[in-house]
């Protein structure tokens, strides 16, 4: 009898911890660096093979219009992690850490302090010594690290993939776990003979296609921009990976290889949640830390308030979802300060008011909050060929402002009729009033950002 009873406890006792695990689920945050919104087939990309991704879209929520506040790196990964502006987290380059007293507001800090099993596997991105502490488990590196290391035949995407691995397939605890993967693909090699390195494995895929050529990539639309633009760090790069139809050629499809190099990723990580049993019970959140330029205005890169360059991929992969919500999208404007906001909501732990973004939860869920209808950009990078921007972007209006330029510089385009951003309105005296009110609004999201 006694046995009995003890098996029995035994049952109950997995039981109740199998429901408290359900409570509260393991969350997976998957964030590439330099992915470009429309690079996944659920996106509407024809060529591109990304099957494993497609699945996170098609059983999940897919953000239309996700956007960053700041198209470089180290910023929009600090905005990542404190769900802040740059004018309120305060990095605004590669050598900058999150000191101490900022990192308890962010969102690994929240969900370690809840009880949360957290990891970190990746690129890291910002400066300081690497947070080894201030994870359960650490797998991360400082700058950009190289796609192949000399004593290494895999790939970076598959060694931080088989770092993932490890973490899932030895993490036995009670507690729900955290796994924040961040990739340095699709990101080039800066340096390097060949800019986009993929895995050797991949080097047959896109070789009988013809990846076509970058809209509004000729003369005539690098002609439109300003001087400082033309002779920008965009255009600098742009000569090293997309001057002429061969080097575009290759380096887009490179390009391809590495993204399709995460959906591999992706896949082994779906694969290892079901070996697990964990598929059910756990919240994928795959996104970027900002586009990228693929010959557009006949630049590369990004760090300008283009679209390209600032909008994002971005899916909430939550399997406990009415299956209505399996495959929607929602086309209301979310920023990646948001990210952190919902990484906590998922968790039922509280949001800290030093926090700018907003959960993304509800809209999941399928229902209508009161939301955002334009929000702020900005760009304080130092550089001598990047000048800096900010603005403001609504549905149909784009108003960008460089401001240390002399004389200031600004743009203005009508998205609804100019979706390329050709056409420069600043000048017309048609929307004089427009502008007055975006420069106005752009003023007031400014200040509140800090």
């Amino acid at each position: 009898m006694n046995f009995v009873l003890r098996t029995f406890a035994l049952v109950v006792l997995l039981v109740a911890t199998d429901m408290a695990r359900g409570e509260r689920p393991n969350i997976i945050l998957l964030l590439t660096d330099d992915m470009r919104a429309d690079c996944f087939g659920a996106a509407g990309n024809a060529i591109i093979e990304t099957p494993h991704i497609d699945r996170l879209a098609h059983d999940g929520v897919r953000f239309t219009e996700a956007f960053v506040t700041t198209a470089i790196c180290a910023t929009s990964r600090a905005s990542y992690l404190t769900g802040q502006y740059a004018s309120r987290h305060g990095i605004h380059d590669f050598a900058q850490p999150i000191d101490d007293a900022a990192w308890q507001d962010t969102f690994p800090a929240r969900l370690r302090a809840a009880g949360y099993h957290t990891a970190f596997v990746g690129k890291w991105g910002l400066g300081g010594p690497l947070p080894q502490e201030r994870y359960d488990y650490f797998a991360g590196f400082s700058g950009q690290g190289r796609y192949y290391e000399p004593d290494d035949p895999r790939h970076m995407t598959q060694r931080l993939t088989d770092a993932a691995e490890q973490f899932l397939t030895a993490y036995d605890g009670d507690a729900p776990y955290f796994l924040q993967l961040s990739y340095k693909a699709p990101h080039c090699q800066d340096g390097a003979e060949r800019q986009f390195q993929p895995d050797r494995r991949l080097e047959g895929m896109y070789t009988h296609v013809a990846i076509p050529p970058a809209e509004r990539g000729d003369e005539a639309s690098l002609r439109r921009l300003p001087e400082f633009l033309q002779t920008s760090e965009g255009r600098v790069r742009w000569h090293l990976r997309f001057d002429g139809d061969e080097m575009y050629q290759a380096n887009v499809k490179d390009y391809y290889r590495l993204v399709s190099g995460i959906d591999r990723s992706v896949g082994r990580i779906l694969e290892l949640l079901a070996e697990r049993g964990d598929a059910d019970n756990t919240v994928i959140v795959f996104t970027s830390d900002h586009g990228f330029l693929l010959g557009e205005h006949g630049l590369a890169g990004k760090w300008f308030m283009f679209d390209e360059s600032i909008r994002v991929p971005l899916v909430v992969h939550d399997p406990r979802a009415a299956a209505s919500r399996h495959g929607a999208t929602v086309d209301l404007p979310v920023l990646n300060i948001d990210v952190a906001p919902t990484l906590l909501a998922l968790a039922d732990v509280a949001v800290p008011p030093a926090m700018q973004g907003t959960s993304l939860v509800p809209l999941v869920a399928g229902e209508t909050p009161p939301w955002r209808d334009d929000w702020y950009y900005e760009h304080r990078f130092e550089h001598p060929r990047i000048a800096k921007s900010d603005g403001v972007r609504n549905e149909r209006w784009k108003y960008v402002r460089y401001d240390e330029v002399s004389p200031v510089y600004e743009q203005l385009f009508d998205l609804e009729n100019d979706p390329g951003e050709e056409h420069n309105l600043i000048d017309d005296p048609a929307y004089a009033s427009t502008l007055t009110a975006l420069r106005e609004r752009c003023d007031e999201l400014k200040a509140a950002a800090k």
